[in-house]
């Protein structure tokens, strides 16, 4: 059965199907054609005693109605076609399958309505009793097939463990569970008894079998939070890896968990052979009756002749359903005339209601008089019962042939008066003997049945709070459609209000599905009832739970507060629900509960129509993105900050008030960030100005002077892919903002064609934008710190956009034009003295990098090229500072595709004729190595430094030391590297370097800085040999100042180098000599370097004596010991007293620049 046929206002299949059968026989009974019923049978499985069979099994050739042979089935089938929409009882089937013997079949049944919370009376019974299953008195078809004698034992199958694994007294609920639970008690014991005596439970598990089991449960565990359990688990099972199926040692592909091996335990499992199809039979001896099975080469006819047969039952049938509505509108006609004469039997007050009259006024609703009562049929006012004939009903119309019409109000049921003088305690005596539990609550509702709509739903409303704790929790939005059309259309606000409550706690941790599942239902609960009762039920609702400790609860909470949004009053929406939302943001604790109350607010924005209301959503928006976590900070940007610039477009306050508030506050953290700039904040409000860059334009080109000239006629041509950048979410694409892609596409042609041809004069909307925000943004750019990275990526990334969105026209006539303004490259435009210049800002490296960069033809390759040597030709000819420079080498190196045109800008500065151009550009060498792919440092690097290296100025030469650093710091061809090794060994062996106090300083410093990242071989070979070498020499320096100066860097590099792994061999010929070397120079010039130097040297000389001795093993890290308290502690003692030493000393451990 399909479960969309499944009415959720049905009862369950057996009750319904028997009441319906029950009713139906009423009719049948009458019809002459038909026949007589048989006797009836104390055998509750014997074919009399059921339902008729399916009208499946109609396979006879017979054509005569009158034969009895097949009176049962055909009337089966004749039933079928009489009563369009009735379908066979699972009674039916359940009462076949055990009278066939197929219990295992029958068994699955039982588990499948279980498992769908149908359970089934016979097969509950059935099932529960041990002596079905002890010895068998006959032997049916299927057996004497499988060559069991009488009394045979029922072979168990694998499935059969379902039924030990189910407590079936669990499930029952007629009141005896005392005795279920002997039954099943009993029932398990013999099952025992049966299984240890089977010979596969007496074999033990096998090893592998157990590792099998043990990988499954751990990873069920796992899957299902039990952490504790898994991790003890684990540990009882220390001989087994848990991470690997390959482990367990069978040669097969890992099973499926055991959720899914439980789920098919019933159910046989795929078998990968090949398959194919088959048709499947009866045999002539298992059918009941005196059918006759037709050989293979006459199914044609035999189907046939079933066709036939079956139409002549119907022609049959139809003709006894005219005849049926004749006698029934015979009988209404009869029953009007005895209620124009004879007056009713007496009620009582729960029965019958009186017939509505007109003249009445209309009554509130009330649950008293709606239903049909058969507790009156043991109440002593009421008449006795005989076996009745005929039940006559006012109401015609009402029959199972139309089980989905409308329900309708019945009449009064007359029963035919007993001819009898029995006194009314004598009737209650012995209808008593009927026993009927119409005394407690359930008792009282199966006692009543619903009438009319309005019954039905008082029903339901006192039925559903029982039903819903007793569903299980996987399967409870089964109930979702129930609880909310009951809750629609009950007539009583305290029962709606309940049954809305266990609608919102009808899952304590409701996940995705569930929640969209429930909020599906409140939305069409909403479009059902209106915005006066959504008010006034749901949103109490939501009130109640907005503190609730399972986040999945507030979660939903703040998706329904959107979802509802629409189906709200406006004054609602935009004050409780808006307070709501505000609560929820500033006090959970959850991400996903803010991240869905951002996303609710960005609907609130979009349907609020409240002027007054702007100034709080732009404090909500500064609220959420201040939030800590990024999914909220992703959802403002996606959603709620489109939805706010859209309402703002519409009360004109995008580019007045919103754009505005933002530049304000960052200008604000840039006078108070003048010693320590909060860049946090600062990255808040720009990404905020980035996101309203997509409705700025929109602003722009739908207040052009073009607007009336749009023409959507005609071919429209596509937009370019890479006209617009990547929309972060639909709301921030343009098109979606305007309308349609064809909108936008015939807005743009205009808007190129006004800023090349025709200007913009009278453009209100971009004149704002050429004469106030980017002279605004520029002057911002300028200062800001060139020296802060992500300060210059963000703003770069900022007017990357603007320009993108803007188009190419706007920002070669638009923007370029601005900065060029500002950055004239001329050496007067450099204060040499204070650095303070325009070139030496941030203004530089955003221009390059945000929109030089725009564009990548030729032209604008060209463009880019010349305005990078232009500034390292002024900013090196002026002596100023490089940082904005740096600034821009760093932001395009990390893209690789400006790499060779970054090495074309440095080349020129190598060939270029002022020496300190060249040391610019060698210096620069050094920011670019580490992002350039290893060909082109062989190719293009290298050779550009080896050139320098060879500069007749010696200030050029030295600026290639940290290049040719960086080198060994990165590359891995060993080819490479001994050219730089040899360069580098030419500076320190080189007689004529002996005394070149600045070359010394930059190559210590340059030890310190990639030693511990270079090479092993590096590091050992050459590094640690040449310090010791220029420590030793430092001790003969007679230069003061200059001995300080290189002691403080050699204890800088020592310090670095002291973290990485050094042999014994190295420790002691060159490590440790070095030191003692430093400690001399530091015994005469800083005593307080002195003592650290001497931790260090114990230190070491300790880890060569303990390893001499074999007392510790492995690698020796000299940083290891230097971590231990105690040399912690005196380390930073001495760093403290530091600050009370010679001027010389006072910044020992700053790098020299």
């Amino acid at each position: 059965m399909a479960a969309g046929n499944v009415n959720p206002f049905n009862l369950s299949d057996s009750e319904d199907e028997a009441d319906q059968r029950a009713e139906d026989g009423v009719h049948i009974e009458k019809s002459p054609s038909v026949g007589t019923q048989g006797p009836s049978s104390n055998n509750p499985f014997s074919p009399q005693a059921d339902a008729e069979p399916p009208a499946l099994l109609v396979s006879s050739t017979r054509t005569s109605p009158s034969v009895e042979g097949i009176s049962v089935s055909v009337a089966a089938a004749a039933m079928t076609v009489a009563l369009a929409e009735t379908r066979v009882s699972v009674d039916v089937i359940a009462a076949q399958l055990i009278r066939d013997h197929y219990i295992l079949t029958a068994l699955e049944f039982h588990t499948e309505l279980l498992e769908s919370g149908r359970e089934l009376p016979r097969l509950r019974d059935y099932f529960s009793n041990p002596g079905n299953f002890e010895r068998q008195t006959g032997t049916p078809p299927a057996c004497k097939e499988q060559g069991l004698g009488p009394g045979g034992p029922l072979n168990r199958a694998g499935s059969i463990s379902t039924l030990d694994s189910l407590d079936f007294a669990r499930y029952s609920d007629d009141g005896n569970r005392e005795s279920d639970e002997r039954v099943a008690e009993s029932d398990t014991q013999e099952r025992n008894k049966n299984y240890s005596s089977h010979p596969e439970t007496q074999e033990p598990i096998r090893p592998l079998e157990k590792r099998a089991l043990n990988f499954l449960v751990n990873e069920y565990l796992l899957k299902n939070e039990y952490k504790l359990s898994a991790i003890t688990f684990s540990d009882e099972n220390d001989d087994q890896d848990f991470e690997l199926w390959d482990d367990v040692g069978l040669n097969i592909p890992k099973p499926p968990d055991l959720l899914q091996i439980y789920r098919n335990c019933g159910s046989a499992l795929p078998s990968p052979r090949n398959t194919v199809d088959v048709a499947v039979g009866v045999e002539s001896g298992e059918l009941t009756g005196n059918y006759i099975t037709q050989k293979s080469d006459l199914l044609q006819q035999q189907q046939t002749e079933v066709v036939e047969e079956l139409e002549y039952q119907i022609s049959l049938l139809n003709e006894e359903k005219q005849s049926l509505a004749d006698y029934i509108k015979k009988l209404q006609s009869e029953i009007q005339s005895l209620r124009r004469t004879v007056s009713p039997p007496p009620h009582d007050q729960g029965s019958q209601p009186n017939p509505p009259s007109s003249s009445n006024p209309p009554q509130p609703l009330l649950d008293n008089g709606q239903y049909l009562d058969i507790r009156g049929a043991s109440e002593p006012d009421k008449p006795p019962l005989r076996a009745p004939p005929t039940q006559t009903i006012s109401n015609p119309t009402h029959t199972s042939s139309q089980p989905h019409a409308k329900l309708k109000s019945r009449g009064t049921v007359v029963f035919d008066q007993p001819n009898r003088k029995l006194s009314p305690a004598f009737q209650q005596a012995l209808l008593s003997f009927c026993k009927m539990s119409a005394d407690s609550r359930l008792g009282a509702e199966v006692s009543r049945i619903a009438d009319n709509e309005e019954s039905v739903m008082l029903m339901l409303g006192r039925c559903l709070p029982h039903i819903v704790p007793n569903v299980l929790l996987a399967k409870r939005e089964e109930l979702i459609p129930l609880i909310l059309c009951t809750a629609c259309l009950h007539p009583e606000p305290k029962e709606r209000d309940q049954l809305l409550h266990i609608l919102f706690n009808l899952i304590k941790r409701p996940d995705d599905e569930q929640r969209q599942m429930i909020l599906t239902g409140c939305v069409a609960f909403a479009r059902h009832v209106g915005p006066t009762r959504v008010e006034a039920e749901l949103l109490p609702q939501c009130w109640e739970q907005i503190n609730h400790k399972y986040p999945e609860r507030r979660l939903l909470v703040a998706e329904a507060c959107g979802a509802l949004a629409p189906y709200l009053p406006k004054e609602i929406r935009s004050s409780l629900v808006l307070s709501m939302l505000q609560q929820m943001l500033a006090e959970d604790k959850a991400d996903m509960v803010r991240e869905a109350v951002v996303k609710s607010l960005a609907i609130i924005m979009g349907y609020i129509d409240d002027p007054d209301k702007y100034s709080q959503g732009f404090e909500l928006m500064l609220l959420s993105l201040g939030d800590p976590s990024e999914r909220v900070v992703s959802a403002i940007h996606q959603v709620f900050i489109p939805a706010f610039a859209a309402w703002t477009t519409e009360l004109g306050n995008l580019q007045t008030t919103l754009i505005p508030s933002l530049l304000a506050r960052i200008e604000k953290l840039l006078k108070q960030g003048e010693h320590g700039l909060d860049e946090h904040k600062l990255h808040m409000f720009l990404s905020a100005l980035q996101s309203l860059i997509p409705p700025l334009f929109s602003v722009v080109i739908q207040n052009a002077p073009f607007t009336h000239r749009v023409n959507l006629q005609g071919d429209i041509p596509p937009i370019e892919v890479t006209r617009f950048p990547r929309p972060a979410s639909p709301l921030q694409d343009i098109a979606t903002i305007v309308g349609s892609r064809e909108t936008l596409s015939a807005l743009l042609i205009l808007y190129d064609y006004q800023l090349e041809h025709e200007g913009t004069t009278g453009w209100d909307s971009l004149l704002w934008v050429v004469n106030q925000l980017l002279p605004q943004l520029i002057d911002i750019v300028g200062r800001i710190n060139v020296a802060s990275t992500t300060c210059v990526h963000e703003f770069s990334r900022f007017f990357w956009r603007l320009c993108r969105t803007f188009g190419k026209i706007f920002t070669n006539t638009k923007v370029k034009p601005q900065f060029q303004e500002i950055l004239r490259l001329s050496e007067e435009n450099v204060d040499a003295l204070t650095g303070n210049g325009i070139l030496t800002k941030a203004t530089v490296p955003i221009y390059a990098t945000g929109v030089l960069t725009c564009y990548n033809q030729d032209e604008d390759r060209k463009l880019l090229v010349g305005f990078l040597e232009d500034v390292m030709t002024t900013l090196s000819l002026s002596h100023a500072p490089l940082d904005s420079l740096k600034a821009s080498f760093v932001e395009l190196g990390a893209n690789p595709v400006y790499h060779e045109l970054l090495l074309t800008v440095l080349w020129y500065g190598v060939v270029h004729t002022s020496a300190l151009v060249r040391c610019t550009a060698a210096r620069m060498f050094e920011l670019l190595v580490k992002g350039v792919n290893e060909t082109l440092v062989a190719q293009r690097v290298v050779p550009a430094l080896i050139t320098l290296s060879s500069d007749p100025e010696i200030s050029v030469r030295i600026s290639t030391i940290p290049a040719f650093g960086t080198i060994m710091e990165t590359v891995t061809q060993k080819e490479l590297l001994e050219r730089v090794k040899m360069q580098l060994a030419s500076f320190l062996e080189d007689p004529q370097y002996q005394d070149q106090h600045s070359l010394h300083m930059e190559i210590i410093r340059t030890f310190g800085r990639v030693g511990p990242n270079a090479e092993p071989r590096f590091r050992d070979e050459f590094v640690l040999p040449h310090l010791h070498k220029l420590a030793l020499g430092n001790n003969v320096q007679a230069t003061e100042s200059k001995r300080i100066d290189i002691a403080t860097q050699l204890f800088e590099a020592y310090s670095a180098l002291s973290c990485c792994f050094i042999s014994e061999e190295l420790m002691v010929n060159h490590f440790l000599p070095g030191l003692r070397c430093l400690r001399t120079d530091m015994e005469q010039l800083s005593p307080e370097h002195e003592v650290i130097l001497s931790s260090m040297i114990k230190e070491g000389e300790m880890k060569v004596e303990n390893r001499g001795i074999g007392q510790a093993e492995g690698s020796v890290s000299i940083a290891a010991s230097l971590v231990g308290e105690d040399a912690k502690t005196k380390f930073l003692s001495k760093m403290g007293q530091l600050t009370t030493s010679g001027a010389m000393l006072a910044n020992v451990f700053q790098r020299k620049k």
